[in-house]
């Protein structure tokens, strides 16, 4: 009994308390639903009145843009109004021009009719005046035309000539005015000494006996100064005199100055002997570098590597017609810097450019290449400036000019090399230079007489006054010129001069 009441009263108390949950769930279910229902037919009801509000936005939007159509198309037409009553006033207007052009069109058909007539009529009198011209001239109209052209002719070619010489002569009056300011300005500020100095190659003896000492035993001494300094002692009947023959300048200046010494010290032997030549070979060395390095620094330029000084101090025992090459490239490097101050232009690359103008002479190469192209390979090796590079290579016009700098160098050589006292000549070369001279001229037609004059730097022509007239003259005066500058090597210019003037001549008797 007591089992059943503690086991049942619970059981039974969790039976009901599931039922009373149950109910209850039921009932809030049964809630939830008819609060759905109600939620939904709100939601309904909101939505027909929204619904309502959009057609009433809708149909008041339709309204207003359908206003607005009618408003732009009423806007339209009447621009369009306006645009038709343009057009027909301008078709009024283009109808007025019409018929205004219909009847100029039909006056200018009346005056093409009465011009035609009134041309017929003068073609018909000009035949009739042209042919009364041709009896009265007794010329047809093809040669007085022909006659007419070749006075026209003649008549412009005097006019042109007269205007060409009086170009020319005002060009020449302003371009000789500024080129002798530049020129004088340059002479009077050079204050370089004249050098002609000549090669020396051969060695004063005290005796002819020291002719014996210099050969030695079997000929032991000439052989081992002409292995060491690789030139030819020449000894002969020359009294008192021993000749170096080389073409090398430099060896043979250390054979001579090694010859001197030998002769002064008086042991002459093969171990004295190479001695005293790697002695001097070293000295000659040492002033070939100090010669460059002197040039560099008198003419104030930088910036030169050391084989670039020796290869420019090699020049000092150079020579070219008697002038000293490395003091003939410090002169022109002179002259060209003050011709560039003169003109503005760069001063250091022309002096540069001037003073290396001449560089391929003073190295030994075996190749066919003239001075002036070793020179570039040169100064490319060491790194110049192309303006350099173009001056030493156009300088004998082997080459374009790329510059001014590269002219300069160009008229500055010529400059030294033409001055008084700058090279030799011959007198057979001078003399057969001015009979060359003289012929060319005398070769052309109405010459009369050539006299070369000044040393050559003139050339005086006496042409025939029935041959050669004032305009013809100046033309030939070219011609030489030109004749002269094509068949003739000669340093500096050479002034042409014709002279054509009339004399007459009679006697009182």
């Amino acid at each position: 009994m007591n089992w059943v009441a503690y086991v049942g009263l619970p059981l039974a108390g969790l039976i009901l308390g599931w039922s009373i949950r149950w109910l209850y769930a039921r009932y809030q279910l049964a809630a939830a639903e008819q609060q759905a229902v109600r939620v939904r037919q709100d939601a309904v009801k909101e939505a027909e009145a929204q619904k309502k509000e959009i057609l009433v936005e809708a149909k008041d939007q339709l309204i207003r843009e359908r206003n607005q159509q009618e408003r732009e198309n009423r806007e339209r037409r009447a621009e369009l109004q306006r645009y038709e009553r343009r057009v027909e006033q301008k078709e009024e207007g283009l109808d007025k021009k019409i018929e205004s052009l219909e009847k100029e069109g039909e006056q200018l058909k009346k005056r093409q009719e009465s011009i035609a007539a009134r041309e017929e009529d003068l073609s018909g009198q000009e035949e009739k005046y042209r042919k009364e011209l041709e009896r009265i001239s007794g010329l047809s109209a093809e040669d007085a035309k022909k006659l007419i052209i070749q006075g026209l002719e003649n008549e412009a070619k005097r006019d042109a000539q007269v205007i060409i010489n009086k170009i020319e002569q005002e060009a020449q009056v302003v371009a000789e005015k500024k080129s002798r300011d530049i020129i004088v300005t340059t002479i009077q500020r050079l204050a370089t000494d004249v050098t002609a100095e000549a090669t020396v190659t051969s060695v004063s003896l005290p005796s002819d006996e020291m002719k014996g000492r210099i050969i030695g035993r079997e000929g032991r001494n000439i052989r081992t100064l002409e292995t060491l300094t690789g030139v030819d002692v020449i000894i002969d009947d020359t009294p008192e005199a021993v000749v170096i023959s080389c073409f090398d300048p430099v060896r043979r200046e250390t054979a001579r100055v090694a010859l001197e010494r030998l002769i002064t010290d008086g042991r002459i032997h093969p171990a004295r002997i190479e001695e005293v030549v790697q002695k001097v070979t070293r000295e000659i060395a040492q002033k070939i570098y100090e010669e460059g390095e002197k040039v560099v620094f008198d003419l104030g330029l930088h910036n030169f590597q050391p084989d670039l000084i020796k290869a420019l101090g090699r020049l000092h025992f150079r020579t070219s017609y008697g002038q000293n090459v490395l003091m003939h490239s410090k002169e022109v490097a002179i002259i060209a810097g003050m011709l560039a101050a003169e003109l503005g232009l760069n001063r250091e690359i022309t002096k540069r450019g001037a003073l290396l103008h001449d560089l391929g002479k003073g190295v030994e190469s075996d190749s066919d290449q003239n001075h002036a192209e070793v020179g570039v390979e040169m100064a490319k090796k060491f790194g110049e400036d192309p303006r350099v590079i173009n001056a030493i290579g156009s300088h004998h016009n082997d080459i374009e000019p790329s510059c001014p700098e590269s002219v300069l160098v160009q008229i500055a050589d010529a400059i030294s090399a033409a001055r008084p006292g700058a090279r030799r000549e011959t007198l057979d070369n001078y003399v057969k230079r001015l009979e060359n001279l003289e012929n060319i001229a005398e070769a052309f037609g109405g010459v009369e007489k050539a006299f070369a004059i000044q040393a050559g730097r003139e050339l005086r022509i006496l042409v025939n006054t029935d041959q050669i007239s004032d305009e013809g003259a100046r033309d030939l005066c070219k011609q030489i010129a030109k004749k002269i500058e094509t068949d003739l090597k000669y340093p500096g210019r050479i002034k042409v001069t014709i002279i054509r003037e009339t004399r007459i001549v009679e006697y009182a008797r």
